[in-house]
């Protein structure tokens, strides 16, 4: 694939008149014949949450003629790197064309290379996927100048979209410059940019693939993405986030069942968890048996979650384990990554039956109905018996008129719980057991999901500020705790592996440098404790969750 210098679209479609475009008339340029007619099929890759959109980056399948060309190209439409597959592409491994790969896949279905290289820091741990497929017939026309030197090539592409959804596009017209000759191709984009019958291209192919079916780039994030304003009731700012949560969940089922990437279900994990934290803490505004129904069936949904997360935690950090040990080597451990991998598949199976299962699809169909029916009320202006803002959770509140708005629900129960993490961390002591500093990471949580449901309430810069804060000492606790829960979970895998008679002696004494390494981390944790609650507990820092409080509230 060449550079792309700049696009067009043809106003109407027809073929005399491109035609008579491509000759570009009063000009120094000369343009060759059109070629004969090719059939492409395209198909644009990406992560489920737009990774490579997101840093501006196009990853586009080409194939013809029995040869596939997968190239990454940047904003400006350069070509950064790119792999050929099939007949003409090369020997692979076995002396014949590398096999084209099939997608949802992960990078390691990419021969390593620049591509593979180029791919990686972005993608990460991500399946690509297709996001748009179509079918263009091209034409290619070369462009000489005086010197009878080819400096840029013409293509039409008239293209069809197969995927998200059957739609024609206009016709496209794509200049692109052939090395050294990028300031001529340059003019003779400008020359097609006056044309009559012609106007520049807003939109990539990828873009105006998308918009044809439907779609636009970009329009799943797992981040909390809700606009919420500051006297909307605050059922009605309840409803809308807990919508737009399950949105999220229900965007990540099928690719958690089908096990595309891990990424799925860590996202479909949090939305779950989000869901349950917003029950339990602003759930009162909504009528009184709402929460105490649904409560039950996410925590089911979240324990049904965890097993498979935690050995999908364990398999993406044992590179990492099997690189520290000194002791013991790689190879010792290689039984305990069989191990994980065992469980790991049982575990998915469970999962996988149990978002299949009737249990599922009715929490599912009955929150659908619940989260309508509160919308169609106004947010829940029928809810309950009346309470103020501040009321404990689970006592009913009126969200009408006359009701708490979303400010100060946002104000109160953040107020609270950051008065809570100031509570119980004030009462750590170097003498506290290790559920003290688990408890206190809970309610760092909750405060943390608090700060992310009302985030849109209040000025960037304060919010960010907060959550910076907050998010240090969070990730003190959690190096503490999750330390503490795999040296558990290690000795648990080895009396599991002693049982199963897979465990040679060289394993578990591997495995047990590995849980003296998780033992130190969570000691230098430990220490590290004191002094980042006080910064957190600092006069300054609480003067700053007063001010967001207090703005909200006001």
């Amino acid at each position: 694939m060449q550079s792309v210098v700049r696009q067009f679209l043809l106003n109407g479609d027809d073929g005399a008149e491109s035609d008579q475009v491509l000759k570009l008339p009063g000009s120094a340029f000369a343009v060759s014949d059109t070629s004969r007619s090719m059939t492409l099929r395209r198909v644009w890759l990406d992560t489920f949450d737009w990774r490579l959109y997101q840093s501006g980056l196009t990853l586009e399948q080409v194939s013809r003629a029995g040869v596939t060309e997968l190239a990454l190209t940047g904003r400006d439409g350069a070509v950064l790197a790119c792999d050929r597959f099939g007949r003409a592409a090369g020997p692979g491994p076995d002396g014949a064309g590398s096999a084209r790969p099939s997608w949802p896949g992960l990078l390691d279905a990419l021969p390593l290379g620049p591509l593979r290289d180029r791919l990686g820091p972005v993608v990460g741990v991500r399946a690509l996927l297709p996001v748009a497929r179509a079918v263009s017939v091209v034409r290619e026309a070369r462009v000489l100048n005086s010197d009878e030197k080819t400096v840029a090539r013409i293509t039409v592409d008239r293209m069809s979209v197969r995927f998200p959804a059957a739609a024609a596009v206009p016709t496209r017209l794509a200049v692109s410059a052939l090395r050294g000759y990028q300031g001529q191709a340059l003019r003779v984009a400008d020359l097609l940019a006056a044309a009559p019958g012609i106007s520049s291209a807003s939109q990539s192919g990828l873009e105006a693939a998308l918009a044809a079916g439907g779609r636009r780039p970009g329009d799943y994030s797992g981040k909390i993405n809700v606009r919420l304003s500051p006297r909307m009731p605050a059922a009605a700012a309840m409803v809308t986030l807990l919508t737009a949560l399950f949105d999220t969940l229900l965007a990540n089922v099928s690719g958690t069942v089908r096990d595309v990437d891990i990424e799925f279900l860590h996202d479909l994990r949090i939305a779950v968890r989000r869901t349950r934290s917003a029950l339990k803490l602003a759930g009162d505004v909504l009528p009184a048996e709402m929460a105490g129904r649904f409560r039950p069936e996410f925590k089911w949904l979240g324990d049904l979650t965890t097993p498979t997360r935690d050995l999908d935690v364990y398999l993406l950090g044992y590179p990492e384990m099997a690189a520290g040990l000194v002791a013991a080597t790689a190879e010792d451990l290689q039984p305990f990554h069989a191990h994980l991998e065992r469980n790991r598949v049982a575990a998915q199976r469970r999962l996988a039956r149990g978002l299949r299962s009737a249990r599922f699809a009715r929490l599912r169909g009955d929150w659908a109905d619940a989260l309508a029916g509160e919308a169609v009320r106004g947010g829940g202006a029928r809810a309950g018996t009346g309470a103020r803002a501040g009321g404990a959770p689970g006592g009913g509140a009126r969200a009408g008129a006359t009701g708490p708005s979303a400010a100060r629900l946002a104000a109160s129960r953040i107020g609270r719980a950051h008065r809570r993490v100031l509570r119980d961390g004030r009462a750590i002591t170097p003498a506290s057991p290790p559920e003290s500093l688990h408890d206190l990471r809970k309610r760092c949580k909750e405060l943390r999901y608090l700060l992310e449901f009302f985030g849109s309430l209040y000025d960037p810069g304060d919010h960010w500020r907060a959550v910076r804060e907050l998010k240090a000492l969070q990730d003190c606790l959690g190096e503490f705790q999750d330390a503490q829960v795999q040296r558990d979970e290690i000795g648990e895998f080895a009396a599991q592996m002693m049982d199963q008679r897979t465990a040679p002696a060289a394993t578990l004494l591997a495995m047990g440098e590995i849980a003296a390494g998780l033992a130190a981390a969570q000691q230098r944790a430990r220490g590290e404790f004191a002094g980042r609650f006080r910064d957190f507990a600092s006069p300054a820092g609480q003067s700053r969750f007063r001010a967001l409080t207090g703005t909200a509230a006001a």
